[in-house]
């Protein structure tokens, strides 16, 4: 899957709309409030507004940095997904005899499948015809199938302990081995550990505190301004939060989401090379919405 290099406005509208539309009747209905005759008398100093959006903005902050620091992680760990696939390949070629070119087709082609289905496998879709196909092939009834293709490595390798590989040979490659398993882990924990939701919850509830408190801290002399400015702040704070909701899960088919179907790609296109083998087409020139469709 591949990212377009920008989101539309439009876009990002979407995603708040529902808070956009609460926060500006709420903003709404506190102008008028605090402007009419029942609670013009009724103040909160601005010193105490101050105050809450202070605490709000660290905890957007805290919040904001939290789901960034998750979306690095998995592109760092796609990134040694890609570096692992190419450096398997180079030893494997490396340390069999020239005669043993079909297991080395095999590993590259193991390879290509297992990262194409790592990326299916975390978004929850269904498995492409390519990966179905070589599940049935090889018999792959894994409820985990990335792991149940890795497996099928480290079978084969068993296969050269008899003196085509030496000791050392093997250690090198297993390692190589364990560092896709640790990529793949790393993934699965990132997929399934869920953000609090009573954090989210908490900052909601402050926005929506903050958006009521601000009309009873400003002045009348402008009513319009006030209820703008009561409305566009609160929605600034829902943008941002909105924001790191979608940085937070960076393998959920959204617009943030790690491009893993184009890495894997690229993965493919750079083991077919290193084999010898033709790569595949490039990537189609028409997307479809945010992402390209392999």
């Amino acid at each position: 899957m591949l990212l377009k290099g920008k989101i539309y406005f439009i876009r990002l509208i979407r995603i708040v709309f529902i808070d956009l539309i609460f926060i500006s009747v709420i903003s709404v209905i506190a102008g008028f409030l605090a402007y009419g005759q029942y609670y013009e008398n009724l103040h909160v100093p601005l010193a105490l507004i101050a105050i809450v959006g202070t605490a709000l903005s660290l905890l957007l902050a805290f919040r904001t940095s939290q789901s960034y620091d998750r979306w690095w992680e998995a592109r760092i760990v796609w990134g040694a997904i890609v570096n692992d696939s190419r450096t398997l390949i180079r030893q494997v070629q490396l340390y069999l005899d020239e005669t043993e070119k079909d297991a080395v087709h095999q590993f590259a082609r193991r390879q290509i499948i297992w990262n194409f289905a790592l990326s299916e496998s975390l978004r929850k879709q269904p498995f492409s015809d390519r990966v179905q196909q070589y599940l049935i092939e090889h018999q792959i009834k894994d409820n985990n199938v990335p792991n149940g293709i890795l497996s099928e490595h480290y079978k084969q390798l068993k296969t050269y302990k008899s003196g085509q590989l030496s000791d050392y040979n093997m250690v090198q490659i297993e390692g190589t081995l364990l560092k896709l398993c640790d990529s793949m882990g790393r993934c699965e924990r990132i997929k399934n550990t869920i953000f609090p939701v009573s954090y989210s919850k908490m900052i909601h509830f402050i926005i929506y505190l903050f958006a009521v408190m601000l009309p009873f801290s400003l002045d009348n002399t402008y009513p319009v301004l006030k209820t703008f400015i009561t409305a566009i702040i609160p929605i600034l704070f829902i943008a941002i939060e909105r924001t790191s909701i979608l940085m937070q899960d960076p393998f959920e088919n959204s617009p943030m989401d790690t491009p893993m179907t184009t890495l894997s790609r690229t993965i493919e296109v750079n083991l077919l090379q290193q084999i010898g083998e033709e790569a595949p087409p490039p990537v189609p020139a028409v997307p479809n919405d945010y992402y390209y469709i392999l």
